[in-house]
């Protein structure tokens, strides 16, 4: 897999893992926990596979090989991060919306 693919990857596996996680608050928000929490797991999983291409990239650069910075590169690890922290967000989402309904059903 080339440079290029490998950005792509990363920003594949982010982008559905910032979607998944959204979808997860949606889920949650029609109390569906459980469905929201596996959709969250979902998401952690998307993230794992964008993580393993950037650490093999990160590992390439301290084995010597160049790796190129590019726009591209830098959009890939800006998708990353963000999705990260919206995956984070929404597991405190799921949470809130678990207690809410649990009183609210009470």
């Amino acid at each position: 897999m080339n440079m290029e693919e490998q950005v792509m990857q990363i920003i594949l596996h982010s982008g559905n893992a910032k979607s998944t996680a959204f979808e997860a608050i949606q889920v949650a928000k029609e109390n569906d926990i459980e469905q929201a929490n596996r959709l969250l797991e979902q998401a952690n999983d998307e993230l794992s596979n964008a993580h393993k291409v950037q650490t093999f990239l990160i590992q390439s650069e301290i084995r010597g090989e160049k790796v190129e910075t590019s726009l591209l590169l830098i959009h890939a690890q800006d998708h990353l991060m963000n999705a990260i922290t919206f995956k984070d967000l929404a597991g405190e989402f799921i949470a809130l919306y678990e207690k809410v309904n649990h009183y609210s059903i009470s």
